[in-house]
């Protein structure tokens, strides 16, 4: 499905999250590494996980407020939400005041809204695309995502030694932005709010929250919905480590070493332009590949690539672990961004194709607990990293990546038996 023949909602977000993206990407990667020297790795972990516990709560929040005051409104006053708090991170973080307890405070909140802005994303795409258009509409916003994954820290790496109070400003201008263009240039494409609003005028607050814990009750119970996030929650432990562990191990294990030389001329880097570098490899790979990757791996049975995603995250950590050489970490980001390129958008067309159109948003919140409830656990491979070592740290998160590659496995063997029970009951 090409660009132009887009729904109209869709060519807007595009563009404007791809602007606020590439600011992000900008001081984004460069925060674990100002965390850990302010606040020291334990007391660093144990914040970063708190920040996501709030985000967990905030995804299944923002994934009900989607079902039922709209996507429209929910991405609006997220992006508001998230634009207040780089301003305040900015001030956190300006001449005047240097705070970094007010930066991580701020720094969590912008996390909070940006998990109620993603399940109302998510879903305004399942209402407004075909099923069988989703994966390669969803493969483009990955891509777009990792655009500025690419130009992000190549520019953070120049601008935000000397000018992250700029960049945090920036950011913050232009959240605002995006908000006023989403309220201005976009419609509402939830097909339940104006009932919804309607038949709850006069409920109290609290049967609107034993509502939402009832519907979340029902999501859970769905045997293969819950295999499929417990398995992205162990995967995850893997990819969430590229803001976390990454930067932090490449910053102490890579001292000038040689990346190219001519010679008498040769380039070396330090720790973290080694973590730049191979951030911006990963940006890259996945803004080239992701489209065309994404329909070679519909050709397959969906258990076999989700399988194999997995098994190759946990080799790409094996890697890792046993690497403290520059090109040794490029080619272990090489096949870590294959793993990942292979589920980018089937998994979100899984999904759509799961979830009943009037819970969509719900069952994108809850999916997202895949990455909430990741960043809340992946924190403590920092902690972990001081206890066992790097080598084991690594390890271990191997093997949560193999066991992954399990659930799947057993998550489509129960979807196999489903359908088949389905099809023989039609029979009869």
């Amino acid at each position: 499905m090409r660009i132009r023949d887009w729904d109209h909602n869709l060519k807007i977000r595009l563009f404007g999250e791809a602007a606020m993206n590439i600011t992000f990407w900008m001081f984004f990667p460069f925060l674990t590494i100002y965390f850990a020297d302010e606040f020291g790795k334990g007391k660093a972990g144990l914040l970063l996980i708190l920040s996501q516990v709030l985000s967990v709560f905030a995804n299944l929040m923002g994934g009900y407020c989607a079902d039922r005051f709209g996507r429209k409104k929910m991405m609006v006053y997220s992006s508001l939400g998230q634009g207040f708090c780089f301003f305040v991170f900015a001030i956190a973080s300006s001449p005047w005041l240097d705070s970094p307890l007010i930066a991580f405070i701020a720094f969590a909140f912008v996390g909070f809204f940006g998990s109620i802005y993603w399940p109302a994303s998510q879903a305004m795409v399942a209402d407004v695309v075909d099923e069988k258009d989703r994966s390669s509409v969803f493969a483009v916003f990955y891509t777009s995502i990792n655009i500025a994954v690419v130009l992000g820290p190549v520019l953070g790496a120049i601008f935000y030694v000397h000018y992250r109070f700029q960049l945090l400003l920036v950011a913050s201008v232009i959240c605002i932005g995006l908000a006023f263009v989403l309220w201005k240039w976009t419609r509402e494409t939830a097909p339940t709010v104006t009932a919804f609003v309607n038949s709850n005028e006069n409920s109290k607050w609290y049967s609107v929250l034993l509502k939402q814990v009832k519907d979340y009750g029902i999501i859970f119970r769905d045997k293969t919905f819950f295999l499929f996030i417990l398995g992205g929650v162990l995967a995850g432990q893997t990819f969430m480590q590229l803001d976390l562990l990454l930067p932090v191990y490449s910053s102490e294990v890579i001292h000038n070493q040689t990346l190219l030389s001519f010679g008498d001329w040769s380039f070396k880097v330090s720790g973290e332009q080694a973590f730049g570098i191979i951030l911006a490899e990963n940006g890259f790979l996945v803004a080239l590949l992701t489209v065309v990757v994404t329909k070679w791996m519909t050709t397959y049975r969906e258990r076999n690539v989700f399988v194999l995603s997995a098994t190759i995250y946990g080799i790409a950590m094996l890697l890792f672990g046993q690497t403290e050489w520059i090109w040794g970490l490029i080619l272990a980001m090489t096949i870590f961004t294959f793993g990942e390129l292979m589920v980018v958008g089937l998994q979100q067309s899984f999904i759509s194709k799961i979830a009943p159109e009037h819970m969509r948003g719900q069952y994108f919140a809850a999916a997202s607990l895949r990455f909430t409830l990741g960043k809340t656990i992946a924190p403590m491979s920092i902690p972990l990293s001081l206890w066992v070592g790097y080598q084991w740290t690594f390890i271990i998160l191997a093997l949560l990546a193999f066991l992954s590659a399990f659930i799947y496995w057993v998550m489509f063997t129960l979807v196999e038996k489903q359908q088949m029970t389905s099809a023989n009951e039609k029979i009869v």
